[in-house]
C-alpha cells in the first residue's frame, strides 16, 4: 500500500517560483524565486530599472506574470486575486490619494472597502495615527500635504485593514532620515508581529537596518540570496558596498547604482 503524502500547506506569507514578466522581446523579470517567511523582513535590492517594480506588481496581482506562479498570504496571485488583495498591504510610488479628502477620510473610505466597520477603523486609525505620526495633519486636506505628509498617509492606507503581508516599493521615498528611520522601526515591529514583509529598495543602509535576508536583482534576474554576511561572504569583496556592486557585476571603478544611505 503506498502511503499518500500530507497535504502541503498554503505558503501563509510569500512564495514566488519561476516569476517571469515580458513584453515582447525584452524580459523585464526572468524566472524570480523569492521566499519571504511570516515574521521576517526581506530586501529586494536593485539599482533603478533591475525590476523590483515589476516583480512586486506582480505579486500584487497588478501584472500577470508570462511565466512562473507566486502564492501571497496563501493564494494564487492569478487564480485567487481578490483573496490576494485582502491579504495584502501594497504600497508602491504611485499610490495616489484623493486630494480633496483628509488622510483620516481616506483611511475611512479604504476601511471600508475592505468590509471593516466603523469601530474597527476608527480603532485601525487611532493605531496608525500613532505609529506613523499622522496626527499633526490627519484631518488636513491631501492636496495640501508636503511629500514626507503624504507618504505617511499612504503607507496608513496601504495598512488600514491590518493585512498579513506587506509589499513595499521603496518607501521611504520623499522622507527626510528621521523620519525613514521611524517608519522602518515601524515595518520591523510588523514582522516581529508575524507580518511577512518585502521592501524593494536601492539604498544599502536601510536592508541593513531592519531585513532579514536581501536578494539581489539586476536586469530582471535574482543574482544573489542571503542575509548580508552571506551575501558579503559571496561576494568576496571586504566591503560591504563592493560586495554588492560585485553582486550585480557592477564592480567597476565609478560604478555606484546603489546608495549607500539616505
Amino acid at each position: 500500500m503506498i502511503e499518500e503524502e500530507p497535504p502541503v500547506e498554503p505558503h501563509a506569507g510569500i512564495l514566488a517560483t519561476g516569476l517571469t514578466r515580458r513584453y515582447g522581446s525584452f524580459l523585464a523579470a526572468s524566472d524570480v524565486n523569492l521566499e519571504v517567511r511570516p515574521g521576517e523582513v526581506v530586501g529586494l535590492l536593485g539599482p533603478n530599472g533591475a525590476g523590483k517594480t515589476t516583480t512586486l506588481r506582480m505579486l500584487a496581482t497588478l501584472l500577470a506574470p508570462t511565466q512562473g506562479s507566486a502564492r501571497v498570504g496563501g493564494h494564487d496571485v492569478v487564480d485567487a486575486s481578490r483573496e490576494v488583495r485582502s491579504a495584502l498591504g501594497y504600497l508602491t510610488g504611485d499610490t495616489g490619494l484623493y486630494g480633496r479628502l483628509t488622510p483620516r477620510e481616506v483611511l475611512n473610505y479604504f476601511g471600508a472597502l475592505h468590509g471593516m466597520n466603523a469601530p474597527d477603523i476608527a480603532s485601525r486609525t487611532e493605531a496608525l495615527d500613532d505609529a506613523l505620526g499622522l496626527a499633526a495633519f490627519i484631518d488636513q486636506r491631501c492636496d495640501t500635504l508636503s511629500t514626507g505628509q503624504k507618504q505617511r498617509a499612504s503607507i496608513a492606507r496601504a495598512l488600514v485593514h491590518d493585512p498579513d503581508v506587506l509589499i513595499l516599493d521603496e518607501p521611504t521615498s520623499g522622507l527626510d532620515l528621521l523620519a525613514a528611520r521611524d517608519i522602518l522601526a515601524f515595518f520591523r515591529a510588523a514582522a516581529q508581529q508575524g507580518k511577512a514583509v518585502l521592501m524593494s529598495t536601492h539604498i544599502m543602509a536601510e536592508v541593513a537596518l531592519i531585513c532579514d535576508r536581501a536578494a539581489i536583482i539586476h536586469h530582471g534576474t535574482i543574482r544573489a540570496e542571503g542575509t548580508l554576511d552571506e551575501l558579503q561572504e559571496l561576494s568576496g569583496a571586504q566591503d560591504l558596498t563592493q560586495g554588492f556592486l560585485e553582486l550585480l557585476g557592477e564592480g567597476e571603478p565609478g560604478s555606484q547604482p546603489i546608495e549607500e544611505g539616505p
